[in-house]
C-alpha cells in the first residue's frame, strides 16, 4: 500500500481546517438568524444573511451566490435579488505569498529574467486572485494576475461539502423544489472550474481582440496576453491606462462626448453577443474603462457566457413585440430564447404573457423602449416565471445579459443622465453579421 506523501496530508489536514472553518461560519450565522429574530416566512432577511455569510465563506461560496444571481428559474426571487448584492472584493495578500505562486510557476526561471520589476502593492484583489502591476524585462508595462494560494483545495473541499448536503437534501426531501440539485452542483463545479484556468481566460481574451479585429472596430481594445511568461495560475497581460466610467469630470478629460462613450462600449458588447464564442459577463465599473488614447478598454475576462446568436436575436424580438404588444409573436420568441421537452400552447402562453404585461406598469406597452434597464431585472424574473409555468427553461447565461444590462444603467446614470441611450440611432443592440470560423491559438506554459 502506497505511502501518502507529506503534499498530501499537508492538503487533507488543510481541508480538515476548511472544513471545520465552514461549520464555524454556519454556526455564527445561525446565531444571527436567532439574535435578529428572523421569521421562517421572511424569505428577504434569510436571503440578506445568507448572501453575508456566503461573503464570509469566500471564494466558492461568493460564485455560488453569483449562479445563483443567475439563475432565477431555479431559486427563488428573494435570492436571485439579494445574492445580485455579492460582493467578490477581498483583502489584499501580503506579497510574499504572490510571489511564492509565482516561483512555484515559473519553477527553474529566474523571475529576475522575466519580470525587471513587480510592484508588492496589489492593484486589485479578489476571492481568487490578486493582481499587480509590474514591467517586464523587455520593457512593456504588464498586470500579472495570480491565483491566491490554496484556491484549488479551498475549492474542492467546498466543493465536496456543497455535493454532500445537496446528496442529503435530496434523501431528506425527495419532493424538494429543486430536484436536480446534484445536476446544479455539477454545473457550479464546472463554472468555477472554469473560472480558475488562465488558460482559458488568455484564449476569451484572444476571441475578444480577433472579433474587434474581424468587426474593424477601432474604438475599443482589450490586453494583449503574453503566453511566454502566463501558465494556468498566472496570466501576464498588457497593462491598459485610463479612467473608469463613474467619473463624468474624469471622462471629459479624455473625450468630448461622454455618451458617445457609452454607446461605443454598448455596440462593441452587443457585437461580441453576436460575434465571439462567449460575452463578457462582468463589466462593471473595474472592467471597463476609457483608456488616454480616446479607446474604451475591455479587461477581466475570468467570468464568461455563452450564448447561441439566435437566442440574442429571439430577445430582441420578444422586446419589440412587447413595444407592438403582439403578444402572440412574444410567446413564439419565447420559445426561441428558451428550451422546452414537450409541446407549448402558445395561444395560453401568449394570454399568460397579456396578463402579466397589462398591469398598471406595463399599460401602454409602447413605452418599454423608455423602460429604466433597473426594471429589466424585474421583467426578466416575471417572464421567466412565466415561461418556467409552460415548462420553458431558460439558458442561465440568458440571465447574464439582464445583470449586465443593470450594469450598463449604472453607466447611463453617470455619463447620459438625460439620455434615452435606448432610442438613441447609434446604439445598435442586434448586429446583422456573424463569427467567421476563426479558431483563437493561445498556448500558454502548464
Amino acid at each position: 500500500m502506497q505511502k501518502p506523501t507529506k503534499q498530501k496530508i499537508f492538503n487533507g489536514l488543510r481541508a480538515a481546517g476548511r472544513v471545520g472553518e465552514t461549520a464555524a461560519m454556519v454556526g455564527k450565522a445561525g446565531f444571527k438568524w436567532l439574535q435578529q429574530g428572523i421569521q421562517t416566512n421572511d424569505t428577504a432577511s434569510q436571503a440578506r444573511l445568507m448572501r453575508e455569510t456566503f461573503e464570509d465563506l469566500g471564494a466558492t461560496y461568493i460564485k455560488l451566490g453569483q449562479f445563483i444571481a443567475s439563475t432565477p428559474s431555479l431559486f427563488p426571487r428573494e435570492y436571485v435579488e439579494e445574492f445580485q448584492k455579492c460582493l467578490d472584493q477581498t483583502p489584499a495578500l501580503p506579497f510574499s505569498y504572490i510571489e511564492e505562486v509565482l516561483e512555484q510557476e515559473f519553477a527553474g526561471r529566474d523571475l529576475k529574467q522575466i519580470f525587471a520589476s513587480i510592484d508588492p502593492k496589489s492593484l486589485a484583489s479578489a476571492s481568487i486572485a490578486q493582481v499587480h502591476a509590474a514591467k517586464l524585462v523587455t520593457g512593456q508595462d504588464v498586470v500579472i494576475k495570480v491565483q491566491k494560494p490554496n484556491v484549488e483545495t479551498i475549492l474542492s473541499t467546498d466543493l465536496n461539502v456543497v455535493h454532500l448536503t445537496t446528496k442529503l437534501l435530496e434523501k431528506a426531501l425527495p419532493k424538494i423544489k429543486f430536484a436536480s440539485l446534484a445536476d446544479i452542483t455539477e454545473e457550479i463545479k464546472t463554472r468555477m472550474i472554469r473560472e480558475v484556468d488562465f488558460v482559458e481566460e488568455a484564449q476569451n481574451l484572444q476571441d475578444f481582440l480577433q472579433y474587434l479585429q474581424i468587426s474593424q472596430n477601432t474604438q475599443a481594445t482589450a490586453p494583449r496576453v503574453y503566453p511566454e511568461y502566463s501558465t494556468a495560475k498566472v496570466l501576464t497581460m498588457q497593462r491598459l491606462y485610463g479612467v473608469p466610467l463613474t467619473d463624468l469630470d474624469v471622462v471629459k478629460q479624455y473625450a468630448d462626448d461622454p455618451t458617445q462613450v457609452l454607446i461605443t462600449a454598448m455596440n462593441t458588447w452587443f457585437g461580441s453577443l453576436m460575434m465571439c464564442k462567449s460575452f463578457h459577463a462582468d463589466l462593471h465599473a473595474g472592467n471597463l474603462m476609457l483608456l488616454e488614447d480616446g479607446r474604451i478598454g475591455f479587461i477581466d475576462f475570468g467570468i464568461v457566457g455563452q450564448l447561441k446568436p439566435s437566442v440574442w436575436a429571439a430577445a430582441i424580438r420578444f422586446m419589440d413585440a412587447l413595444q407592438q404588444v403582439d403578444f402572440s409573436a412574444m410567446a413564439e420568441n419565447m420559445l426561441e430564447m428558451g428550451m422546452t421537452d414537450h409541446q407549448v400552447d402558445t395561444v395560453r402562453l401568449a394570454e399568460d404573457l397579456q396578463r402579466l404585461f397589462n398591469g398598471d406598469f406595463f399599460a401602454d406597452a409602447k413605452s418599454m423602449m423608455n423602460t429604466q434597464p433597473s426594471e429589466l431585472n424585474d421583467i426578466m424574473l416575471d417572464v421567466v416565471a412565466v415561461g418556467e409555468r409552460h415548462g420553458i427553461r431558460f439558458p442561465r447565461d440568458f440571465a447574464l445579459l439582464f445583470k449586465q444590462m443593470l450594469y450598463f444603467d449604472r453607466f447611463m446614470r453617470v455619463l447620459a443622465p438625460y439620455i434615452d441611450i435606448y432610442a438613441d440611432q447609434r446604439l445598435h443592440v442586434l448586429q446583422d453579421v456573424k463569427m467567421h470560423d476563426v479558431q483563437p491559438q493561445v498556448k500558454l506554459l502548464q
